[in-house]
């Protein structure tokens, strides 16, 4: 199996969201799991795709994108 990694500038284009918003993110410890190999960071597609099934929601009340659920 192939392991596919995209940049920080593909997942932002991906998500429509900055570079500056995922740098963000990861100071906080919000988003995919990451890898920094020679001071570049690199996100799994495997990780990306776990994150996204993990902000998939029923309703606007009942998950956040961390993952964690609300009554």
């Amino acid at each position: 199996m192939e392991i596919i990694h995209l940049n920080q500038k593909q997942l932002a284009h991906r998500w429509s969201v900055s570079e500056a918003t995922l740098e963000r993110w990861r100071s906080v410890g919000i988003g995919p799991k990451f890898l920094k190999l020679s001071g570049q960071v690199r996100y799994r597609l495997v990780d990306i795709e776990a994150y996204e099934e993990s902000c998939l929601a029923t309703s606007t009340k009942s998950v956040l994108c961390d993952g964690t659920h609300h009554p």
